[in-house]
């Protein structure tokens, strides 16, 4: 495939007078001509300039269903047509809620946010009305959104990281509020060190349960096990943080796959096929301090009823057609991962394909990844270099190297995303 990208450069150039950096979004910035998507349905996205792209982007996750489900469609369309904003209580709010609590085993009480961001924050909020602690203890690597407090030790350069087993806190911007005399940074897989780390003013520890903003790493046998315990000794909160787990892995989150329950967890746009929706669910005892207003949650657009509308089809179907959605979504998910591991070998390239499958991420190494310093050891520019050789061939990941399934790729899809692989793999050398 050779891409046309008239359209697109005029755009770029357009944009770069009027958006700062030519992006809405930080995480959009890449080397030469973003993609500008004109449409987008089941597996597929067209840009402006008419080439077609399979896309395991999936809007950095949510679309579940593939692009344009109809169900969620269908439901955004009469909502709409019925009201758009209305600042009050409405009938579908109570039914997602509900289906939250029915789906997911940490959650007896729901609140809603519109963004990942805003969940974890009135996470760590509570955490502390609780708890009345003041310390917050993520993991090296983990990203639980945007905001201040939270903004550390995403992708650490290592000189300014500290020791592997006792990580310092580095900001990831300027113009940061301090937050790291509150924050405590251990790495993550590594039992010992938590233990070590853990205070008793540690009001949560928070965790992405499966490492998906730096690679796609998996906990350790008896990791999560052992930070569950760990925090019930020390009277600390389990918060999971499953932006991009929850519902993507089964459907009750990385949670259920993983059989460890929390005490709270955040959801995102995965719920609602893609619209702007956030949740945080937890423990009743723990989310009746928002109910009796000792701990302060609000916002204009939570419970946004086109937002609503979207999640109840979207669980709706992840719920009822569980089987059909998750087996689909792992056996397809292992066809792509042996395709590319087999197209390596033949190759005689170096390249680790690890994840649970419906999410994963290729590096380039020889060794393994199992926490951010692994991670940071890759071959990362040649990754970015694979992933422009495969958006000319017809395929969309995520720069740094994830790839996301949906039930709309089909058994040809994948195989026609592994030759491809193959072939950007090539053309590397």
């Amino acid at each position: 495939m050779s891409r046309k990208l008239s359209a697109s450069s005029a755009l770029y150039d357009n944009a770069r007078r009027a958006l700062a950096g030519g992006v809405s979004s930080d995480a959009r910035r890449m080397a030469g001509v973003p993609l500008y998507v004109e449409r987008a349905a089941g597996s597929r996205l067209w840009d402006v300039d008419g080439n077609t792209y399979l896309d395991y982007v999936l809007g950095q996750g949510p679309a579940i269903l593939g692009h344009c489900p109809p169900e969620i469609v269908a439901a955004i369309s009469a909502q709409a047509a019925r009201g758009i904003v209305y600042s009050a209580q409405h009938a579908t709010e109570v039914a997602v809620a509900e289906r939250l609590i029915s789906m997911v085993p940490s959650a007896e009480r729901v609140r809603f946010n519109t963004v990942g961001s805003e969940a974890v924050h009135a996470a760590l909020r509570l955490a502390r009305g609780v708890t009345g602690r003041t310390k917050i203890l993520k993991f090296e690597g983990h990203y639980h959104g945007w905001f201040d407090p939270v903004l550390y030790s995403v992708h650490p350069a290592l000189e300014a990281a500290g020791p592997a087993d006792a990580p310092l806190p580095v900001s990831g911007t300027a113009g940061q509020q301090r937050g790291d005399q509150d924050l405590v940074v251990a790495p993550w897989n590594d039992l010992e060190a938590l233990g070590r780390l853990l205070d008793d003013q540690v009001a949560a520890v928070i965790t992405e349960p499966v490492l998906c903003n730096t690679g796609a790493i998996l906990p350790d046998p008896g990791f999560l096990e052992g930070v569950r315990e760990l925090c019930d000794r020390n009277g600390s909160l389990l918060i999971f943080d499953e932006i991009i787990t929850g519902f993507r892995l089964a459907p009750g989150g990385a949670q259920e796959h993983l059989g460890i329950t929390p005490d709270l967890s955040v959801f995102g746009k995965a719920m609602a096929g893609g619209m702007q929706v956030s949740a945080l669910a937890g423990r009743a005892e723990i989310m009746d301090h928002i109910s009796d207003g000792r701990v302060a949650h609000a916002g204009t657009f939570n419970s946004h009823p086109v937002a609503m509308a979207a999640a109840d089809a979207a669980l709706r179907v992840l719920d009822e057609q569980r089987e059909e959605v998750y087996g689909g979504l792992y056996r397809r998910g292992r066809a792509l991962m042996d395709g590319f591991a087999e197209a390596a070998r033949k190759a005689g390239v170096p390249l680790l394909v690890d994840g649970p499958g419906p999410v994963f991420q290729t590096y380039f190494t020889d060794g393994q990844v199992r926490d951010y310093r692994d991670f940071a050891a890759t071959d990362r520019a040649r990754m970015l270099r694979l992933h422009a050789a495969l958006l000319e061939r017809g395929v969309n990941m995520v720069p740094r190297g994830l790839w996301f399934l949906s039930a709309a790729h089909t058994d040809d899809d994948v195989a026609d995303t592994v030759a491809a692989f193959a072939d950007a793999l090539a053309s590397l050398d």
